[in-house]
């Protein structure tokens, strides 16, 4: 994965000034933040909701053991 230095980060802000100006720059930039987070908020809430089924999942899961173990004990208690 590339990684970006403090002197690749100025010579991109530097051509963005330059491209979009220094008045609509700060305005770009907010912009730019609100979409990071709610793309943030968007992954955090599928992530959620996948831990969520995970544990929904795990927890049918067990309640299927319980009633094979219980199924068991009665068959067995039947059988004596």
């Amino acid at each position: 994965m590339p990684q970006i230095g403090w002197f690749e980060i100025l010579i991109i802000v530097s051509i963005a000034i330059i491209i979009i100006g220094p008045k609509d720059f700060p305005i770009m930039l907010k912009k730019i933040g609100s979409w990071i987070g709610s793309i943030k908020r968007y992954i955090n809430n599928f992530q959620s909701e996948v831990s969520n089924l995970e544990n929904e999942t795990f927890n049918e899961s067990e309640i299927n053991k319980n009633d094979k173990n219980t199924n068991k004990e009665i068959n067995d208690k039947k059988s004596k």
